[in-house]
């Protein structure tokens, strides 16, 4: 059963004054807003944890106990939180890390398929809503005094089911009300609702992280449940809704460089007709298009090496998020607030490298050259950073930005632009409703990379933080050659633009 909202209280507080030009634009940037204002509150919940590990288990020894403290003199855990008072916490703090994001992952493959069904603003305001619930009770677990890792685990679980409401929800709803031109651009400085979310979560959590850590958790939900209510009442799914025109996703000149513009488009014939056998549209203009299956989708030419080659980037990005303060507090020896403030700057660095990300493959017309080299970019400076990026606060500073634009440019692209290239690509016939199944297989393949790095960061890192180092830049290594064949095809197709042009300029000096 295919459900669609078609009334939505916006039109109420939002009445139409003005031309149908004016207006389509102004809704246009009021979705922008409200879309990051959502997805930077997803972001938000999650990066507490992050800050709040080096307050879980730290050095005491140099501590005074209080007065009424009930452990030994020579007890050097006593301020610490068990059960991360033990000397393998860092293992136990990566399985709190890996509970999110392995349900995450899960719930990702499963999450779009509900998200074509369903409508997006009665399914964001429940996962709004319940996650802001359940990133307070991690916080909660402070004030209640819990002190079992099964209930941190299953809050993490129940967690990162929910949080998979907001991805392919937000991504279809932007591809719903804009076309394909200047798609990079736009959405490059759209995503950097992720990086401001973390600064954001990393910020209001140093406030709380020294003296009662469980405000750095309930916060942040606090902010996000009442964002789930603002979702509700303002939330547009559809142009179509407030009277507006649907945007065009193909035709006119994107259709005349098209090989150049859609990611690892090109003589696929067996697998669009595969695909075209998948999708099902009706002729009639009033229907609804079918939704696409899972297995119709990886039929799209680029979903399936776009979506491995996620899996590595997003395994770097979510472990420098997730490991990045408590590398700081252990090798430069800052606080746990300062430690989280100057993480912070790997994400202002990852706001500018969506951004160029974006710019550079509009005018390029190559989204998967673009990524690929900013990872070979990223590789080298990742190496640099670990040697020599703590010699000096300046340096730091530099090679945080840098580290952050490189590593977050090509994750930002990938899961915005590309994702909605692909899941508008012209073999769908016009057939968007795949839009959000393909969101959900690349953000979901880079979901397991997510989980399976900072998993491994919590097992290297006490073999020392150089070995961490080395696993990513390795695998900042298998991204970039997981685009190979995208990248060769994306120069066959400027070659070919190069030569159209120069026989064109010819024809014209003949005709002359």
């Amino acid at each position: 059963m295919q459900w669609k909202l078609r009334w939505c209280p916006a039109e109420v507080f939002f009445p139409p004054q003005t031309s149908a030009w004016d207006e389509k634009h102004w809704y246009r940037g009021f979705i922008l807003l409200i879309t990051f204002l959502i997805y930077t509150c997803y972001h938000m919940s999650r990066k507490p944890i992050s800050v709040v590990k080096s307050r879980l288990h730290r050095n005491c020894s140099g501590m005074i106990q209080p007065i009424n403290d009930t452990h030994s003199l020579n007890d050097t855990t006593w301020c610490n939180w068990a059960p991360f008072d033990q000397s393998n916490y860092k293992e136990l703090l990566g399985a709190v890390d890996n509970a999110f994001l392995v349900a995450y992952a899960v719930g990702m493959f499963i999450s779009g398929i509900f998200g074509e069904r369903l409508p997006l603003r009665y399914y964001l305001t429940a996962g709004m809503l319940l996650s802001g619930l359940f990133t307070s009770l991690l916080g909660l677990g402070y004030f209640w005094n819990i002190h079992a890792l099964w209930y941190f685990v299953l809050i993490q679980i129940c967690n990162g089911l929910v949080q998979t409401t907001g991805w392919p929800s937000v991504v279809t709803c932007v591809g719903n009300w804009f076309g394909k031109g200047k798609r990079g651009l736009i959405m490059g400085i759209w995503n950097s609702h992720t990086s401001v979310g973390n600064i954001l979560g990393s910020l209001i959590a140093g406030i709380w992280v020294d003296e009662q850590w469980g405000l750095s958790f309930v916060v942040p939900g606090v902010i996000t449940a009442i964002m789930g209510l603002i979702t509700f009442f303002f939330f547009i799914e559809y142009p179509e809704d407030v009277g507006c025109s649907p945007p065009q996703h193909h035709g006119g000149l994107e259709e005349n460089v098209d090989d150049a513009e859609d990611p690892g488009s090109g003589p696929h014939s067996n697998r669009e007709n595969g695909l075209e056998s998948a999708v099902t549209s009706s002729k009639e203009p009033s229907a609804q298009p079918a939704a696409i299956s899972f297995f119709g989708a990886l039929w799209i030419p680029g979903v399936v090496e776009f979506s491995l080659c996620l899996l590595f980037a997003k395994l770097v990005s979510y472990t420098f998020l997730y490991w990045l303060p408590l590398y700081i507090f252990n090798v430069v020896h800052f606080s746990a607030k300062e430690s989280g403030d100057l993480s912070t700057l790997f994400d202002v660095g990852g706001i500018v490298g969506g951004i160029l990300a974006g710019l550079i493959s509009d005018y390029t017309n190559g989204r998967a050259t673009t990524c690929c080299v900013m990872l070979i970019l990223a590789a080298p400076m990742m190496f640099l950073y670990n040697y020599v990026g703590q010699s000096g606060i300046s340096i730091s500073i530099v090679m945080l930005l840098i580290c952050g634009a490189l590593v977050n440019g090509p994750y930002a692209l990938i899961t915005t632009a590309v994702s909605a290239d692909l899941g508008t690509h012209k073999s769908l016939k016009g057939n968007a409703k795949a839009l959000s199944t393909v969101t959900a297989i690349i953000d979901g393949t880079g979901s397991i990379g997510a989980a399976l790095g900072p998993l491994l960061a919590g097992l290297i890192s006490p073999t020392g933080w150089n070995n961490v180092f080395y696993m990513l830049i390795t695998a900042d290594i298998l991204a970039c050659l997981l685009l190979c064949r995208l990248v060769y095809k994306e120069i066959l197709a400027w070659k070919a633009s190069l030569s159209r042009d120069r026989g064109s300029s010819v024809a014209l000096t003949h005709a002359r």
